[in-house]
């Protein structure tokens, strides 16, 4: 059974008015427990108010979200039970974060879900160490800490939770390449430790190839692709048709193969392409 799954999933705003608009359009797509899901797509493709309806933020015009097989609005009520098992990190974080200190800001979640002081603790500490901070700035201010560590805390706060699916909506989005890459490499981390299903919105194209075991590409709200990560990077030219390219490296790999060089398809990172060229220098060298 999917951990997560949509049907015929469709939201539209302004119903009935002159601004309605089908921002998310009869979706079916399945999620196993321990995936990492990419999901891109153009600006305005509709990947924010998907993503806010898988926990319940945005409830569906019409089709259903099942979490474990159940859908998640058959008794409304329950809900915000629902957003602790799957959790939500919107873009810019940091700008949610609200208390006096740092561990105060990532124990909320664990106390609105009645833990005991000593499970509080407990998580906080995990979540913590899962993304890298240091213990000495719980007791500081979260205005006080670097733009880095803001983010940390804030994802932190969710990871505290320990949600079954784990949303990440532009993780990365304002740091620069140095922090983007410990932050992705701390989600990786917490990914192949907790063996949860994780699913990262991106524009970034490398991050979603360096992380991702199957992407979904949306456009116009429709799910356009849904695939492994190989096979949807191998399709340059349908990407290119909803407004998106393909990694840069993968780019230039398709560009030397175009050439006439014996390059495999689907190089995805920088070390993959290392590797191939290696190969094919070794090659040369044998003739």
């Amino acid at each position: 059974m999917p951990i997560l799954e949509v049907k015929n999933l469709s939201f539209i705003y302004g119903v009935g008015t002159t601004f309605q608009k089908t921002a998310v359009d009869n979706i079916n797509l399945s999620f196993e427990k321990g995936e990492f899901i990419g999901i891109i797509g153009h600006t305005g493709s509709g990947k924010s108010t998907f993503i806010k309806q898988l926990n319940g933020l945005l409830r569906p015009s019409s089709g259903e979200v099942l979490l474990n097989g159940e859908n998640i609005w058959r008794n409304s009520k329950k809900i915000r039970d629902v957003r602790f098992k799957v959790g939500m990190v919107f873009q810019y974080p940091e700008y949610q974060l609200f208390a006096d200190t740092v561990y105060k800001d990532i124990a909320f979640g664990p106390e609105n879900m009645g833990l005991n002081s000593e499970e509080i603790n407990k998580k906080v500490l995990a979540a913590v160490d899962f993304v890298g901070l240091s213990h000495e700035i719980l007791e500081k201010s979260p205005f006080e800490i670097s733009g880095g560590e803001k983010r940390r805390t804030a994802i932190a706060g969710v990871i505290a939770m320990d949600p079954e699916v784990l949303i990440l909506d532009e993780p990365t989005a304002g740091l620069d390449p140095r922090g983007r890459e410990l932050l992705l490499s701390q989600i990786k981390t917490y990914h192949s430790k907790r063996k949860n299903t994780v699913i990262l919105v991106s524009h970034n194209m490398e991050d979603i190839a360096k992380t991702a075991d199957k992407v979904v590409v949306l456009a116009n709200g429709k799910a356009e692709m849904f695939d492994i990560t190989r096979e949807v990077f191998k399709n340059s030219e349908s990407l290119e048709r909803v407004g998106l390219k393909v990694p840069q490296i993968t780019e230039i790999m398709e560009k030397l193969k175009n050439k006439g060089y014996d390059i495999n398809p689907g190089i995805l990172t920088v070390t993959e392409a290392e590797n191939e060229i290696l190969r094919i220098l070794g090659e040369w060298g044998k003739c």
